[in-house]
């Protein structure tokens, strides 16, 4: 299952994020990974999270992220869920479609039973018709 928090920059979106995987953390019985731009959330995130800082890996397309979380993914066979903040940045999707890669991550999610939470900076109106079911909270 994808999710996405969505919202504008500064509405609070980050936060809804972190007290969502600090939430689910207690519940899970498998791995959770909460994949960000830099390590300024680390010490938010309970010590259970694992904190991966995609900036490091040098990724400049959205091909390349779903093969990183693939590799992920390929790793960690406990793994249940994974938290992306600031997705478009991350995947490299600012200013372009993210239906593809939200339907690759969906496809993903289904093969190997992982929950995707993503956190996207755009209004919910400004969303692809496509991923608006996805919406979980609109801020």
């Amino acid at each position: 299952m994808v999710q996405l928090i969505v919202g504008k920059k500064g509405k609070g979106k980050t936060k809804c994020l972190l007290d969502r995987v600090n939430t689910e953390v207690k519940n899970v019985l498998g791995s959770v990974a909460f994949l960000d731009k830099n390590t300024k959330h680390m010490y938010e995130l309970n010590n259970k999270i694992r904190l991966i800082v995609v900036s490091d890996f040098m990724i400049s397309n959205p091909d390349e992220f779903i093969g990183f979380v693939s590799g992920i993914i390929s790793q960690d066979h406990d793994l249940q869920q994974m938290y992306f903040d600031s997705f478009l940045k991350i995947a490299c999707l600012e200013d372009k479609d993210m239906t593809e890669t939200v339907e690759k991550l969906e496809k993903i999610s289904e093969q190997f039973k992982i929950d995707f939470v993503l956190s996207v900076s755009m209004d919910e109106s400004e969303l692809p018709e496509a991923v608006k079911s996805k919406v979980v909270v609109s801020l």
